[in-house]
């Protein structure tokens, strides 16, 4: 398929009715409707369609749900083959041939030694819902309340669903440093940095006088997404793999964005040949479809029946849409392809930085990549041994670029800190072609973001 320059198309007054009236009825925390005024009304791989005709290139897919991109026609077969059958769609966690087709089908995607002693638990449809379960099965299996989390750290927006339920609310976290090579916690970088991060934990869990009581569980991102695409060094997830299995903590891998090939592999817990005790899965494994699991060790099996409910736990066509997409990605070699194509994105972005000093950093691991704007007039925010001086992050030239984007053709999204990061989430389908259009098009709106001058006047503190 050709990738062209969307053309320009005027005005749609249905577009602009649809949009002011969402402005008018919906909350005040919408989000991605704010930055992304468009109406989508038809989409098929990585493009949308908007009512205003205009084409898309998705770099967003559904904050990375759709593995294999807008309505793949595997995933729409087995959606159709689920609803002429006559099947429930509703059935709370009985057992029906779609479920037990969708458990085997992950089953078999797993690090083998999980899968072999494995236990799901099908959690309600979103992955904060099966975050909370998992700091449930640990805390009930361990006996302990602490928990152990991360600077950067993005795992769910239910904080006050147990205190409104009337139940247990006592849970304390302790955030710890996250290596980073561009901004690194310790001003060191590289293997340094991540050596320095993994010995402050260790120190914090056997010093007495710390004030940190042994945890139930450390929950960790194998890459964090939302804290702006920061890869964990795989040394420093075998040291964390270590550190907790001495101290007898569970290890909660989060592959809810980062899980069913993203990162090239199948999951990202395997670039470092770890095996966590708990992986909470969501996003892409319901096949665009909202389902979300844990997988866990069957020694921490210890919870009594309904310690952890819900009433979608049993969505049919998301066990059917997301058995296809496994099986779609594991037969067809997207994982090893996302790695191979995201290598080449990530090499074509840093050669970009020659020519334009605001970018800062461009990381990632397959399609899952971050390119970290600076202002590098401004005053140096941090300093590491492996990059020198690091100018404070640009949060309104990341904006203007995300608008530019937009009027390009190229939905892309923000986070990391102070949403200085561009993030590229494509579809595993994203064929070359689509990839060089990608990179053209966010180079382009670099540059032209570069150049306007209302960028500078949205800027707010950035310390």
């Amino acid at each position: 398929m050709a990738v062209t320059e969307p053309a320009p198309v005027a005005a749609s007054p249905a577009h602009e009715g649809i949009l002011r009236r969402q402005a008018l009825r919906e909350s005040a925390a919408r989000t991605y409707a704010r930055s992304l005024p468009i109406v989508p009304v038809r989409a098929r791989g990585m493009t949308i369609e908007g009512a205003d005709g205009r084409r898309y290139l998705d770099c967003l897919s559904g904050a990375g749900t759709l593995a294999l991109g807008h309505n793949h026609p595997v995933v729409l077969e087995a959606i159709r083959k689920v609803i002429d059958s006559g099947a429930p769609l509703h059935v709370l966690d009985l057992a029906t041939p779609v479920k037990d087709a969708f458990t085997t089908e992950l089953f078999a995607t797993l690090p083998r030694e999980l899968a072999d002693n494995a236990r799901i638990q099908f959690c309600g449809p979103a992955g904060t819902d099966a975050v909370e379960a998992a700091f449930k099965l640990t805390r009930a299996a361990s006996g302990r309340s602490e928990l152990l989390a991360f600077t950067g750290a993005y795992h769910g927006m239910t904080a006050g669903a147990l205190a409104a339920s009337g139940g247990a609310t006592d849970v304390r976290v302790t955030r710890l440093p996250f290596p980073q090579n561009y901004r690194c916690p310790f001003g060191a970088g590289g293997e340094r940095g991540a050596d320095i991060a993994a010995h402050w934990t260790e120190y914090l869990l056997d010093d007495p006088r710390s004030g940190v009581p042994a945890p139930a569980a450390m929950i960790l991102e194998p890459v964090q997404g939302e804290g702006g695409v920061n890869p964990a060094p795989d040394g420093w997830m075998r040291r964390m793999r270590e550190i907790t299995q001495e101290r007898s903590i569970a290890l909660i891998a989060d592959e809810v964005q980062t899980g069913v090939g993203r990162t090239g592999t199948f999951w990202a817990v395997e670039h470092s040949g770890i095996v966590p005790d708990v992986m909470v899965l969501s996003k892409a494994i319901g096949g665009s479809l909202p389902l979300a699991v844990i997988v866990y060790r069957s020694e921490l099996d210890l919870w009594p029946p309904g310690a952890h409910a819900g009433t979608f736990r049993g969505n049919q066509l998301a066990m059917a849409a997301g058995a296809a997409t496994l099986a779609y990605v594991r037969e067809n070699g997207l994982a090893e392809r996302a790695g191979t194509l995201g290598a080449r994105m990530i090499a074509r972005l840093q050669a970009l930085s020659a020519d334009h000093p605001s970018i800062g950093d461009v990381r990632g691991r397959g399609l899952m990549i971050g390119i970290e704007l600076v202002d590098p007039g401004a005053e140096p925010l941090d300093v590491t041994a492996e990059n020198g001086s690091a100018p404070p992050p640009d949060p309104a030239l990341a904006a203007a670029v995300q608008q530019e984007c937009l009027h390009r053709g190229l939905i892309v999204e923000l986070g990391g800190r102070h949403s200085a990061v561009v993030r590229l989430l494509p579809p595993l389908t994203l064929t070359d072609e689509q990839a060089t259009a990608v990179v053209d098009r966010l180079a382009d709106a670099l540059r032209a973001a570069e150049r306007s001058s209302y960028r500078r006047a949205a800027a707010g503190p950035t310390r």
